[in-house]
């Protein structure tokens, strides 16, 4: 069996540990040396009366933040084909939403003519490069897939910014098992009239001995960019003649997977996903069981390893 988080072994059974360690966060910058003789710094006396608690929802009349506020600030963007959120200290996406139907799947884009590039919407000090993934020894993978933006070249360039890119093993994942993931994901429009569908990184703890630690490796030189150890994708989908949403859930080790390994096994609680991310799912859906199926009570959760033998040409691995 191919059981993958661990750590996440008590939640669905409503009890037992859970062991999750939160997303790693930027390193703090070192604060400006005072000058000599120089007293702690303080805000402007006409400032300081404007300084009280919960003035202001994001801290900005704070005098604790007088000269600015040092973040962590997530980049959000919207393109042709999907939402996402950047992560600027690990250079990889937090998240990337998609929207897919039976007719936005169609269109004339062609991966062949496309290239990876940086986004030069993130300033240069927090840019996730093409270098860095320079005999890395990883694939560039996609949250967002080429397949999924064909509606034409430009919705098909965006998908290879490397903001909706992160550093994943090629053979046996992102050219097989995660290809065959997205196809899956593809073809509920077949049954389905909207599909929304939600991927990024994880970094989960594994155990040593009797601690539990997280360990990433982070490719670049300088180190630049973090490798997740595991992925996810969740899922919502909706039949116009249906009332309830259906809800599927899935966690991926960032390594080769056998083929024979079924889908299932990757299956996990959206919850527990959402408190590994520390990201909310569809908040705007009230789950209750009338409103909310589990997607494989109602499509079959298997998948067409055919797939990734008939991908398109990859893009040269610059």
């Amino acid at each position: 069996m191919h059981r993958v988080l661990t750590f996440l072994a008590g939640t669905a059974l409503g009890g037992g540990a859970f062991y999750v360690l939160s997303r790693p966060g930027a390193q703090q910058p070192a604060a400006p040396a005072a000058a000599a003789g120089a007293g702690p710094a303080r805000a402007p006396a006409g400032l300081q009366a404007q300084f009280k608690r919960g003035a202001s929802s994001d801290g900005a009349d704070s005098e604790f933040l007088a000269y600015g506020n040092p973040g962590p600030v997530a980049d959000f963007m919207v393109r042709s084909r999907y939402a996402a959120s950047y992560n600027r200290a690990l250079r990889n996406p937090n998240w990337v939403a998609e929207h897919l139907t039976a007719a936005n799947l169609k269109g004339s884009g062609d991966r062949v003519n496309s290239e990876f590039k940086e986004d030069q919407e993130i300033p240069a000090l927090f840019r996730a490069l093409l270098k860095d993934y320079y005999r890395s020894g990883y694939d560039r993978g996609h949250m967002c897939p080429a397949a999924d933006a064909k509606k034409d070249s430009e919705s098909m360039n965006e998908t290879f910014l490397l903001t909706n890119i992160a550093p994943q093993v090629g053979k046996g994942f992102n050219r097989n098992y995660w290809a065959s993931l997205e196809s899956f994901v593809r073809d509920l429009t077949k049954s389905f009239d909207d599909v929304y569908c939600i991927s990024g990184p994880l970094y989960l703890p594994q155990k040593e001995g009797d601690k539990w630690v997280v360990k990433y490796e982070v490719i670049g030189n300088p180190p630049n960019i973090a490798v997740p150890t595991h992925f996810f994708k969740v899922i919502l989908a909706k039949r116009s003649s249906d009332k309830a949403f259906a809800v599927g859930a899935f966690a991926l080790p960032n390594k080769p997977i056998d083929n024979a390994a079924p889908l299932i096994d990757f299956a996990q609680p959206l919850e527990a996903i959402e408190k590994a991310a520390g990201l909310q799912f569809f908040g705007k859906i009230e789950r209750k069981p009338d409103t909310v199926v589990p997607l494989c009570s109602t499509v079959k959760c298997t998948l067409n390893h055919d797939f990734y033998t008939k991908r398109d040409k990859q893009p040269k691995q610059n």
